[in-house]
């Protein structure tokens, strides 16, 4: 499994993507739909239209790095809210939800503090 931190900002593209894209074409993506710089951070994440194969994009220090998964059966799920626009940004324990195939319908998230600080940046 990946471990990533917390404090990530992942970016879930809403809309079916061609598995077969690879770098350039994930990378435009990233800045036509999401109007992003990959360089700057965050973890972008994409879904086939069938939604058994799940890939991950990032910037690694000194170059970009892919993460792909396939299914042998069953699909990944999109989460539930209804997003505005090209993407939807989501924490990394539902990134771990999604790519364990926990139905996140049935997740209860019990009341935790939000520094008023975190995302107004």
């Amino acid at each position: 499994m990946l471990a990533f931190n917390p404090a990530i900002k992942i970016y879930l593209h809403t809309e079916p993507v061609d598995a077969r894209k690879s770098f350039d074409g994930l990378f435009g993506l990233i800045k036509t739909d999401f109007g992003l710089d990959l360089r700057n951070g965050g973890l972008f994440m994409f879904l086939n239209k069938r939604r058994n194969r799940v890939k991950l994009m990032y910037w690694d220090s000194d170059g970009i790095a892919i993460w792909m998964k396939r299914l042998e059966r069953g699909c990944f799920q999109r989460p539930l809210r209804s997003p505005d626009g090209k993407h939807v940004i989501i924490e990394a324990t539902e990134l771990h939800s999604i790519l364990s195939g926990i139905e996140l319908s049935s997740i209860k998230r019990r009341v935790r503090y939000k520094s008023p600080l975190v995302g107004s940046t």
